[in-house]
C-alpha cells in the first residue's frame, strides 16, 4: 500500500506543477508574467522558449507544490524542487516546440507531458519512494490526464478535436 500511496503523491505534485503556472495566469492575467527567456531570440529567428513559459508561472509551481509536498508527508524542498524540475522539463519541450515552428499554446503529444514527467519523477526517484515502474505508471498516468485537460483547456474533448481535423 505505501508503494500506491508514494506513486499517489508523485502523481499530484505534477498535477499541481502543471495546473498552477496555468491557474496563475487565469487569475493573474499579464500582471507578474515577465516570460522565463526575457525575450531572447534564438539564432533560428524564433523565441527561445516563448511568451508562454513565465517566472510567475515558476514561481506558482514552485510554492504550491512546496506547500502541498509538506503537507502529504513529503519536505516541502522536494515540493520545490519537484516543480522546478517539472518546469525545467516544461521549458525543454516548449524550446523543442519552438525549433519544430510549433507555436505557444499548441499541444503536442508525448513532446508536451513526458519532459515535465520525467525530469523530477527520475530525479527525485529516491526522495519519492518510487521504482523505476512506479515512475513509468505516473508518467503515463499523467500523460493520459493531460491529453484530457489539453481538451478541456481548449473546450473540446480529445475526441471531438481530432474529427475537426
Amino acid at each position: 500500500m505505501p508503494y500506491l500511496a508514494d506513486a499517489a503523491r508523485a502523481l499530484l505534485l505534477l498535477i499541481l506543477a502543471n495546473s498552477l503556472p496555468w491557474i496563475a495566469g487565469r487569475v493573474l492575467g499579464r500582471r507578474w508574467g515577465a516570460p522565463l527567456d526575457l525575450g531572447v531570440t534564438f539564432p533560428d529567428g524564433r523565441p527561445l522558449l516563448g511568451s508562454h513559459k513565465t517566472w510567475r508561472g515558476v514561481a506558482a509551481a514552485a510554492g504550491g507544490c512546496a506547500l502541498v509536498a509538506a503537507m502529504v508527508g513529503l519536505h516541502a524542498w522536494t515540493g520545490a524542487a519537484f516543480a522546478a524540475l517539472s518546469m525545467l522539463g516544461d521549458a525543454i519541450s516548449s524550446f523543442c516546440k519552438r525549433r519544430l515552428a510549433i507555436g505557444p499554446g499548441l499541444d503536442v503529444p508525448l513532446l508536451d507531458p513526458l519532459p515535465e514527467a520525467l525530469l523530477p519523477l527520475l530525479v527525485l526517484r529516491t526522495s519519492l519512494g518510487l521504482d523505476p515502474t512506479a515512475v513509468a505508471a505516473v508518467a503515463g498516468a499523467f500523460t493520459l490526464l493531460d491529453m484530457l485537460a489539453s481538451g478541456i483547456r481548449r473546450g473540446t474533448a480529445p475526441a471531438e478535436r481530432r474529427s475537426r481535423s
